[in-house]
């Protein structure tokens, strides 16, 4: 597994713990670094940066989803989807270098080890729709 698709792991994971416990960003990064101290300097470098993207817009974030998420409300999402959708949002705003069929493919790949086949398309569906949006944005 590459270092960058392990880092959207963890993120994914954070955002879930941070979603579940009602934890502060800053509460969650201090437990979840010292449950994962074997994670090498890279690994965690791209997963703080993205963590902190979508924590620090998180309104943004969920505002763009529920746009594009047409009849779903955030909380009547799975958890993972949700929290998923919120990582790959993050990165297609917050790091505009890195191509948009990569933030999407990565993402994907991630639903289909954690998520259910439903929820692959879904994200796919929301994600092609929120990159067309931003990248409309942009020009």
């Amino acid at each position: 597994m590459g270092t960058r698709r392990k880092s959207r792991e963890l993120v994914l994971q954070m955002l879930f713990q941070a979603d579940m416990g009602k934890q502060t960003p800053d509460q969650v990064r201090r437990t979840f670094w010292n449950e994962h101290d074997s994670v090498t300097d890279d690994v965690r470098g791209f997963a703080e940066d993205l963590f902190r993207v979508a924590t620090d817009r998180s309104s943004e974030v969920d505002h763009l989803i529920e746009c594009h998420a047409e009849h779903w409300r955030m909380d009547r999402m799975a958890a993972v989807d949700r929290n998923l959708l919120r990582a790959a949002v993050a990165e297609l705003m917050g790091f505009p270098s890195t191509p948009r069929a990569v933030i999407i493919n990565e993402a994907l790949e991630i639903a289909r080890k954690f998520s259910s086949p439903e929820s692959v398309q879904f994200i796919n569906g929301v994600l092609d729709s929120v990159g067309k949006e931003l990248e409309k944005a942009k020009v």
